[in-house]
């Protein structure tokens, strides 16, 4: 294997394969019914499935994200926005931790040049 793909990228990589099974599985279910998406997902169905192993796969690769990027740049507590996404919602603590990941990696930026 090549040796760019660190376990890092495997994993998310692993996680895309799932989040694309997980959710076109559900997808085919939904076309195969002649579902419409739009009802179902303000109703329930195969769609909504679909949309909520989309959302889970991406909420564990972003809360992945979140440690690694939070530990390689020194920022304290990390962890804290992965805790806080069950609480609020990841739609929030990830936008907030890029915030803070671009402040983090300013504030270096602007130390390597001094």
């Amino acid at each position: 294997m090549n040796k760019h793909w660190t376990p890092l990228a495997l994993v998310y990589l692993g996680l895309s394969l799932v989040g694309l099974a997980g959710t076109w599985t559900y997808n085919v279910v939904a076309i195969v019914q002649m579902r419409d998406f739009i009802v179902d997902w303000v109703g329930s169905g195969p769609a909504v499935s679909s949309l909520t192993v989309d959302l889970l796969i991406a909420a564990v690769a972003g809360s992945i994200l979140i440690i690694v990027e939070a530990r390689r740049l020194g920022m304290k507590r990390g962890w804290l926005y992965v805790v806080f996404s069950g609480i609020t919602a990841f739609a929030f603590t990830f936008p907030l931790f890029l915030a803070m990941r671009e402040r983090a990696l300013e504030t270096a930026r602007a130390k390597a040049l001094d």
